[in-house]
């Protein structure tokens, strides 16, 4: 499957690169429309569609995932702000293959208004390419970067078609606005970029207004990238710090709850990482080290049954910063610790000494060791 994307991926994204280095060396492209036969027509035509089309449908499809997650893939957009990113794609999508596929230069208000959108498709590709490279690596490359040649392309074909129309016809402005859109029409297409950049804004405006009235917020456009675990602009990361993915979802108790509920006592360690310790979660772990040992293949049954829990827990890890959530968590374990207990003083000589070493680095626990072995000694 992935030699089969990166296939798909990478035929387009190669073609398209060397065509526009032919281009920036001779001024002439490897693929172009006009007066070409009609089956390389065909096959830009496909090459278009592939890209603009087919990458973002893929990408959609089998790397994006509609939830925020530590433990696993991470959704690249905000699930409750991505639907403005969407349709910001869609509109792009639309606009190159209206621009394409057209034979004619429309009215200059339009002609401004598309070229600023598919600068503005050009400006959010990069943004996405540095949101998601942490992710995906070369995927990034092979599925961004012909994205923003063919619209760096399409941005050319515009200006020299209208540059052409322009030569060949006057066109008389029926308002201010239109001769505003005219004369901005008419600059050298290194100045018209900045300012159809700037028109960008006021384009966006309009788009996330719209989107208000579909419960989308004001900095929607924001957020979908910023409010994200694992990827180039999340700022989220630090609701993860405390998860460890596999384990106890008690360690995320311990650290989340009202200090006066949880009763945490100690920093303590799990995979590197340090975490907060109280006595429900060393209790806990004592008697999962304690069934591990005595039953080792209960504890082989247990631990798969609880994995399949905890995957389902850490998808929705982030309620734990809710510490009201934390607390009735830790009184609804409360029945479970007191079972636990009860076992490691049953099956254990010295169930404290076992629940005082959990979550210690290997130096503390095997000093702590050490020291009970050297007290058990003096008393015989």
């Amino acid at each position: 499957m992935e030699f089969v994307i990166l296939i798909w991926l990478g035929l387009p994204a190669l073609l398209l690169t060397i065509d526009f280095i032919k281009y920036l060396i001779t001024g002439k492209r490897l693929f172009n429309i006009t007066g070409e036969a009609l089956y390389n027509i065909a096959f830009i035509r496909l090459i278009e569609l592939i890209v603009m089309v087919g990458f973002p449908v893929l990408y959609f499809a089998v790397f994006d995932v509609n939830v925020n997650d530590c433990c696993n893939d991470s959704a690249t957009f905000s699930p409750d702000h991505k639907s403005t990113i969407h349709i910001l794609i869609f509109i792009c999508i639309i606009v190159y293959l209206y621009s394409s596929f057209r034979d004619n230069v429309s009215t200059p208000i339009i002609e401004v208004i598309t070229n600023s959108i598919l600068l503005l498709g050009f400006v959010l590709n990069g943004i996405i390419f540095v949101h998601i490279f942490k992710s995906l690596g070369i995927y990034t490359f092979i599925g961004s970067l012909p994205i923003g040649i063919l619209l760096i392309f399409q941005l050319i074909a515009n200006h020299n078609k209208i540059m052409e129309t322009l030569s060949n016809s006057s066109i008389n402005p029926n308002n201010n606005l239109e001769k505003m859109a005219l004369r901005v029409l008419h600059q050298n297409i290194f100045l018209k970029m900045p300012i159809l950049l700037i028109i960008c804004f006021p384009i966006v405006f309009v788009v996330t207004s719209t989107l208000l009235l579909f419960g989308q917020k004001p900095d929607s456009i924001i957020r979908a990238f910023t409010d994200t675990y694992k990827h180039g602009f999340s700022e989220l990361d630090h609701l993860c710090d405390n998860v460890q993915c596999g384990g106890h979802f008690l360690c995320s108790v311990a650290a989340n709850g009202h200090q006066k509920v949880v009763k945490p006592l100690r920093y303590g360690e799990r995979n590197g990482n340090k975490i907060i310790c109280n006595r429900q979660l060393l209790v806990a772990n004592a008697f999962e080290e304690l069934i591990e040992l005595k039953f080792p293949r209960t504890h082989q049954v247990i631990r798969h049954q609880y994995n399949k829990v905890g995957n389902t827990i850490h998808k929705h890890y982030n309620i734990f910063n809710n510490k009201i959530i934390s607390d009735s968590i830790y009184i609804l374990m409360k029945p479970l610790e007191v079972v636990f207990l009860l076992t490691l003083y049953t099956f254990d000589k010295k169930p404290e000494n076992r629940i005082a070493i959990q979550y210690l680095n290997k130096s503390d626990r095997k000093d702590i060791i050490q020291k009970q072995l050297s007290s058990s000694q003096v008393f015989e």
